[in-house]
């Protein structure tokens, strides 16, 4: 009970309504309003980078942009994961590659023109510790039988004060498994040249730098050795790693093309990298971007790639 200004006990119930009442008429010819909680980036928890180490991420964004939602994806995505380089895939046009860039605050990109359909590029941050100095394309040639169907794109940077070299790849698709070296135009078989022309290149042009040869290769590590398309590289383990071997021995649930399934995109590194390979800070893993995603996996294929992109992370 609660008693008025003449000593009469008014009902609690009674008093609530009228105070209810009251707020009510002061609140008459005003327009509510409420702001409405901000919404986070949804792949915060698939973070691998860190300030004291670098991230180098490779990622078939497949024909970029695949949707109008795409390029904001790209960006939630890199924002979320954090690598300090990505080298991407299938751009297929370049503005929206541009616009991507310009949104991603604290970083900044380039990319290849020498495809008509699809050319590679590179996103790197410059809000830290990595300096890129050039970015350039090798084996570039007009002869579409070549074993390079778009010319390697080549980042060298400091990180940190360390140099590195980075070289992305979008090797020739398709084929049946089996290689025919007799044949100019079998995809294995063009494979096969491309890395062989890429061991030869690092070895002569690249002695004794920390390189990180990456890429949608479109092959698997472990075919037998007479088609397997890594063999130059995989006959020389003293010189050439691949990071994500385990990734290609293990699972079909941890591969970066899921579709098949299959694990076609790769991490290579040479001989000066094998120790950060090997340190308590090293991750090579595929980010599976599904299981953060919106609706899941289906939204993600439909909206940003078929592919997931491959990260490894080392303090080099």
């Amino acid at each position: 009970m609660f008693e008025n200004r003449r000593g009469m006990m008014l009902p609690l119930g009674l008093m609530a309504g009228l105070l209810a009442l009251v707020l009510m008429l002061a609140g008459c010819g005003k327009t509510e309003t409420t702001t409405p909680e901000p919404v986070g980036n949804p792949f915060v928890p698939a973070q691998v980078g860190t300030d004291s180490t670098l991230e180098v991420m490779t990622w078939n964004i497949e024909v970029f942009p695949k949707a109008g939602t795409t390029v904001d994806w790209v960006r939630q995505i890199i924002e979320g994961v954090r690598p300090d380089i990505v080298a991407v895939e299938e751009i297929s046009n370049t503005a929206s590659f541009d616009a991507l860039s310009t949104a991603l605050g604290g970083w900044d990109g380039e990319h290849a023109s020498s495809d008509a359909y699809q050319n590679l590029g590179f996103l790197y941050r410059v809000d830290g510790g990595l300096e890129v100095m050039s970015i350039y394309e090798i084996f570039a040639s007009n002869d579409y039988s070549r074993p390079f169907p778009r010319a390697p794109y080549v980042l060298e940077a400091n990180w940190n004060g360390t140099p590195i070299v980075v070289i992305a790849n979008h090797l020739k698709a398709s084929g049946n498994g089996v290689m025919d070296p007799s044949d100019p135009w079998d995809e294995e078989t063009r494979r096969r040249d491309a890395c062989i022309l890429l061991a030869e290149y690092i070895k002569t042009e690249l002695v004794g730098k920390r390189v990180f040869v990456v890429g949608d290769m479109n092959d698997e590590l472990t075919d037998a050795t007479v088609n397997n398309v890594f063999q130059s590289f995989l006959d020389e383990p003293d010189t050439f790693r691949f990071a994500d071997m385990a990734i290609a021995l293990g699972p079909s649930d941890d591969w970066s093309y899921p579709t098949w399934p299959s694990h076609i995109d790769h991490i290579l590194v040479t001989e000066p990298l094998f120790a950060a390979l090997s340190g308590p800070a090293a991750l090579t893993t595929v980010v599976p971007l599904g299981a953060y995603m919106p609706n899941g996996m289906g939204k993600y294929m439909t909206e940003v790639s078929d592919h997931l992109p491959v990260i490894t992370r080392l303090q080099p």
